[in-house]
């Protein structure tokens, strides 16, 4: 074994820069039940964070297995936000770790499930299965299914992440935390729909059927324009009906970042790559700055903070 690239075989698969994601949506989450009832629980955090960091790996590593077994990996072109880490095809012998990284990781975030199963019951049901399923069949199955490969990376961050993570903090659901996990609904669910368009040809060629891929680029452009705005429109929707404190709208300041992303991936979606990278890495800037913008919102637009005693 070539003891200097293990450490590559094995970080390289969980695409670690991406991860950064998860905290942000936890954070979001936790925010959501601090403004609920002021609540918030340091264990529980960090172990609905770790949940979340372990299923974000596990769909990541097993997405590199199976890309690389359907030989994508050698058709892709890679980019800083898309065709993956490229760590299996400098390794092909080494696949297999990439497949154990996804099923290890998974299985420590179904040891988490079970223990807040234990301690809030059966409520927690819905949110998790839907999250392991989720994880488990993205990308041989959810990505062969246009509404389904558009919708499933915004479920999982959105709901299954904001919401569980409320959920396991305060062992009930809220309309602050079904609000607040629309935005990474549509914002990751926009993540991975403007990634996919330096892979359309490949993807179609190992029998994926993404939404551009059945419908066009102009139908991606469309819903990607349509989710920036869904994204927005429920942050002022819930501070209009009271479910989320003024200071919430601080997150809507990453609307012009949105609209030159949008105009941007619309004028260059037909050019050169190089051309709609810089709108890629917007793209990606807006998705975690504005739910961590509207976390900072429900915090401090929230009441006193109520710590809970194990």
């Amino acid at each position: 074994m070539d003891t200097l690239s293990t450490p590559s075989i094995i970080f390289g698969p969980m695409r670690l820069p991406f991860l950064l994601l998860t905290p942000v949506c936890v954070i979001l989450g936790a925010a959501a039940a601090y403004h609920a009832g002021g609540i918030f629980r340091m264990d529980y955090f960090l172990l609905a964070l770790a949940g979340g960091l372990c299923a974000h790996i596990s769909v990541n590593a097993l997405n590199e297995y199976d890309d690389f077994k359907s030989g994508l990996d050698h058709t892709t072109t890679r980019t800083p936000f898309s065709g993956g880490s490229g760590t299996l095809p400098q390794h092909p012998e080494k696949a297999h770790y990439a497949a154990a990284v996804g099923i290890i990781s998974i299985l420590v975030t179904l040891l988490i499930g079970i223990y807040f199963l234990w301690t809030w019951g059966a409520v927690l049901l819905p949110i998790g299965v839907l999250g392991v399923l989720t994880v488990v069949l993205y990308t041989r199955w959810l990505t062969r299914d246009p509404l389904l490969c558009l919708l499933a990376p915004g479920i999982g961050f959105g709901p299954c992440m904001v919401m569980g993570t409320d959920l396991v903090m305060t062992g009930s659901y809220s309309p602050a935390a079904f609000a607040a996990s629309l935005v990474p609904l549509f914002l990751v669910s926009n993540l991975l729909l403007v990634n996919q368009f330096p892979d359309i040809e490949p993807d179609a060629g190992v029998g994926r059927r993404h939404l551009m891929i059945a419908y066009g680029k102009k139908a991606g452009i469309i819903v990607y324009g349509l989710f920036l705005a869904g994204a927005y429109l429920t942050v002022a929707f819930a501070w209009l009906v009271g479910w989320f404190p003024g200071l919430s709208l601080i997150s809507l300041v990453t609307a012009p970042l949105a609209v030159s992303a949008l105009a941007g991936v619309a004028r260059y979606r037909e050019a050169a790559l190089e051309k709609l990278l810089p709108y890629m890495g917007r793209n990606v800037v807006l998705t975690l700055l504005t739910p961590f913008l509207l976390a900072v919102g429900l915090v401090f637009g929230a009441h006193p903070l109520i710590f809970m005693s194990p």
